[in-house]
């Protein structure tokens, strides 16, 4: 087993972190102060204030005026993993960044049997804070000259679409990686220094398990958990 060899305070906020989202420690709870955590766990008092500092940045913590530091309430977005943002659930907005035809990352034209693809990227909001960026690609031959190659809003989604193109959306798989998010990805998201993101390739099948879609998401790790849901039979069992 290999020694843990990060900074006392990213372990002292590693720690605490598992805590709050394990419930340990709940919701308006407040921390003991910077020299009690520090003689607790023997390290300096500037290493509790720098893990402090980390978990303010990522939402966990919160400070009060000549009080102390409290746990904030605010909890992870639990998504399931089966569907998309209800683009009627109350305080989620959709801003469409760019509509353009493009050759398609390697991954993309792989799965779509194309290299050519329409890509519509945007930026999901929920009560007007950024919490996801989407590139969703279409093979040209499907999607040129209808809407998903236009720059309004398209009433129904890109499922109603493929619909009426006579590919309606059967399936979908998702992959899913963690890593450090790019330049472009921590900006639009205003990710803390140190938190990954999640990253789902999603790719939409059709009757005939014809590829119709492919969507790369991210999602900053600190604000998500998936969640997911499978039947299990006894015939699965064996």
């Amino acid at each position: 087993m290999k020694p843990d060899t990060r900074d006392q305070s990213e372990r002292i906020a590693a720690d605490l972190r598992a805590q709050i989202m394990a419930g340990q420690i709940p919701p308006g709870a407040q921390l003991p102060s910077i020299p009690a955590l520090a003689a607790k766990r023997g390290v300096s008092t500037t290493a509790v204030q720098t893990a402090w500092r980390i978990l303010k940045a990522e939402g966990y913590l919160v400070s009060e005026t000549g009080k102390g530091v409290f746990v904030r309430d605010r909890h992870q977005f639990t998504v399931n993993a089966a569907a998309y943002f209800d683009p009627a659930e109350r305080g989620v907005k959709y801003k469409l960044l760019d509509v353009a035809e493009v050759t398609a990352p390697a991954d993309v034209a792989a799965v779509l049997g194309e290299e050519r693809a329409v890509l519509r990227r945007r930026l999901t909001l929920r009560q007007d804070e950024p919490v996801e960026l989407s590139w969703s690609y279409y093979p040209v031959s499907l999607a040129a000259g209808t809407p998903l190659a236009g720059r309004g809003k398209i009433r129904g989604g890109a499922p109603q679409v493929l619909h009426d193109l006579g590919y309606p959306e059967r399936e979908f798989v998702d992959r899913l990686s963690v890593r450090p998010p790019t330049t472009e990805e921590a900006e639009a998201l205003d990710i803390p220094q140190g938190v990954p993101v999640l990253r789902q390739f999603r790719t939409v099948y059709s009757a005939d398990e014809r590829p119709v879609e492919v969507s790369v998401i991210i999602k900053p790790g600190h604000l998500y958990e998936l969640s997911y849901r499978q039947s299990v039979s006894m015939d699965d069992r064996k």
